[in-house]
């Protein structure tokens, strides 16, 4: 008679809510501790390793796993890369055009919704200076500027931008998809600035960051909710 489960029972994680939470990377067959150690890390008895440490492959003593542009550093000193197991980042270029793509969807609902409030025009000369529908009509674009990057960035990681170019926003931490705390502050950063006072200007600066920044490609708004964009195609 034999002991062994029945196939498919128990033991086995549920699958996560999140398809694009970036899978921990499987660790290379044959640990360290599948035999008797000795002082060196080799068998009772045995000399160290060549190349010194007590995993033989790192001359620094550092993990088994290190080395490698995602595998950690080789040194041994530092944590693994956070985008181990995640998509390849997206281009800077296909963001900016994902960006522009959002930017004209939103402009033309802000429009429509401050005509409707009596916003859309305002008149400023040496008699008359109309700040309140100035304030109005910026009032109206950040609400829905924020309001549109936050619910779609929190639902699925994609704006309709990203989400026709391929693209994705990730945790740094883990790649899942942001939460709404953290969407909100992505989106704050990005808009708050860009309704208010200097829209052309802030858009290149915070967007553009990600044209230089290294290793992530992050924007500016991205450093702030510690995120990422990466490529889903």
């Amino acid at each position: 008679m034999t002991t062994e489960p029945p196939p498919g029972s128990g033991g086995g994680e549920p699958p996560e809510d999140d398809p694009f939470r970036k899978r921990p990377q499987q660790p290379p067959q044959g640990s360290p501790y599948d035999t008797p150690q000795g002082p060196y890390g080799g068998g009772a008895g045995q000399p160290p390793p060549p190349g010194g440490g007590p995993y033989g492959n790192d001359p620094y003593g550092g993990a088994p796993y290190g080395g490698g542009p995602y595998g950690g550093d080789p040194y041994g000193g530092r944590p693994a890369d956070p985008l181990a197991g995640m998509p390849p980042l997206a281009e800077s270029g296909r963001r900016t055009l994902a960006r522009i793509i959002d930017m004209v969807i939103v402009f033309i609902v802000v429009t429509l919704v401050a005509w409707a409030f009596g916003v859309a025009q305002y008149t400023m000369n040496a008699d008359k200076i109309q700040f309140g529908k100035t304030f109005g009509r910026e009032l109206v674009a950040v609400i829905l500027y924020v309001a549109y990057d936050t619910v779609l960035t929190a639902r699925s990681g994609r704006t309709l931008g990203k989400k026709w170019l391929g693209m994705r926003v990730a945790d740094l931490d883990d790649g899942a998809t942001p939460s709404v705390q953290t969407s909100l502050i992505r989106a704050l950063v990005l808009w708050v600035p860009f309704a208010f006072c200097c829209a052309c200007l802030w858009t290149a600066i915070c967007g553009g960051w990600s044209y230089f920044d290294k290793p992530y490609k992050q924007g500016l708004h991205d450093k702030a909710a510690k995120t990422v964009v990466v490529s889903t195609g």
